[in-house]
Order: C-alpha cells, then sequence, then structure tokens
C-alpha cells in the first residue's frame, strides 16, 4: 500500500520518466534530455531525503551515495558520443552504486538465508551473456566482468534480505535489482553485442523502475 505522498512521487516520477522517453526520442526535443535523464535521479534523491526516516544513518548515507554515483554515471553516458571515455567513467560510477548498495542491502540480510540455487542461476545468466559480449568488448573485457560480478551481487544481496525485512520492503527490493541486471544487460547486448531499435526506450524505462522500486523498498522497510 502506497501513502500519499509514495503516489504523489510515483505520478511525478512517471511524468519525468515519460518526458526523458520522449526526449531521447524525438530528435527535435533531443536537447531536453540533458535536463530530463539527470532529472529522473534528483527527484529521487530529493523524495529519498525527505521521506527516508527509518533507516538508521549509515544506511541513510550508503543509499544517498547509491543514488548519487548512480546520477554521476547517467552524466557520463550522455556523453558517450564525445569519448569512449564518458562511458568507461559511467562504468566506474555505477559500480561504486552498486558497491553502495550492497552495503546497504547485508546490513539487513537474513544470516539464516541460503542462496545456492540463486548464485548458480545467475552464474549461468552472466556466462550466458559474457558469451555474447566477449568478443566486442575490447579493452573493456575486465571492467566488465568486474562490473557484472558485482552487479550479480548487488542481486544476490537483496536476495538475502528476505525474512528480515517486512515483506513490501524485501519484494520491491530484489524486483528493483533484477530490473537493474535486466537492464545493465540490454545496454550491454545494445553496445557491445548487436544494436536494437528499441534499446534507448527499453533501457532507460527498465533502470529507471529499478532505481524508483530499490529506493521505494527501502522507505518501506522495518
Amino acid at each position: 500500500m502506497l501513502t500519499k505522498s509514495e503516489k504523489t512521487f510515483s505520478i511525478i516520477f512517471a511524468i519525468i520518466l515519460l518526458g526523458e522517453l520522449i526526449c531521447d526520442n524525438i530528435e527535435s526535443l533531443n536537447s531536453w534530455h540533458y535536463l530530463t535523464k539527470p532529472l529522473l535521479l534528483l527527484s529521487l534523491i530529493i523524495f529519498f531525503l525527505k521521506q527516508q526516516n527509518n533507516l538508521n544513518t549509515k544506511s541513510k548515507s550508503l543509499t544517498l551515495a547509491a543514488l548519487l554515483f548512480s546520477l554521476l554515471g547517467d552524466v557520463f553516458l550522455m556523453f558517450t558520443n564525445i569519448s569512449s571515455n564518458y562511458f568507461i567513467g559511467g562504468l566506474l560510477a555505477f559500480l561504486l552504486a552498486h558497491i553502495m548498495y550492497i552495503l546497504v542491502f547485508l546490513k539487513e540480510r537474513n544470516t539464516h538465508k541460503i542462496s545456492s540455487f540463486l548464485m548458480l542461476f545467475l552464474l549461468v545468466y552472466g556466462v550466458g551473456i559474457f558469451y555474447f559480449l566477449k568478443d566486442g568488448l575490447g579493452e573493456l573485457l575486465v571492467p566488465v566482468i568486474v562490473y557484472m560480478l558485482v552487479i550479480l551481487t548487488m542481486v544476490i544481496t537483496a536476495f538475502l534480505r528476505h525474512e528480515s525485512v517486512s515483506k513490501m520492503s524485501y519484494n520491491l527490493v530484489f524486483l528493483g535489482a533484477i530490473f537493474f541486471v535486466t537492464s545493465d544487460s540490454l545496454l550491454a547486448l545494445n553496445k557491445f553485442y548487436k544494436p536494437f531499435e528499441t534499446a534507448g526506450i527499453l533501457v532507460m524505462l527498465t533502470y529507471a523502475i529499478a532505481q524508483y522500486l530499490i529506493i521505494l523498498g527501502l522507505k518501506k522497510q522495518q
């Protein structure tokens, strides 16, 4: 159940996301993309700072750091057409964001929860994705492998919160982590394997949903 403030923010966030999808995919509106894209994370940061009263100080700081690194990554990725260094910067920023989320999730882990099946599934998934990407990675081979390991670890730590936090908080955060992996997988396949027409829309849509679900889930953490 969403509170009134959560419903209001959800509507605002959806409007910003719709604006970003339109501005990024209609050439005459492309210049607005440089406003709408960072506005997504800025709105989440403001929402988080105003609403997060149930997290301890360390978790708040780590989550805020994850959002700020994500914002930095978004900004870097807007300029990859200028230099490939911006992609590397974006990769590093999101790597740090995932590490921050991992640390937040671990603080509420269920020490009795075993994730052997999930780890095996994610390992198979990661190997499968890597199979398609390996020939196009070039000098980014090692950084991408490290990034893949970190984001899959983020999913595992989100899973380990099961029965340690409220059911809604767990479901939202774990689903958000799945959406994050989906978004990054689509981005990687589009960039390093084979570009596809709807990549921009699908990557941004799954990414925005991922961040929204994680922050909303942490807000409902007990």
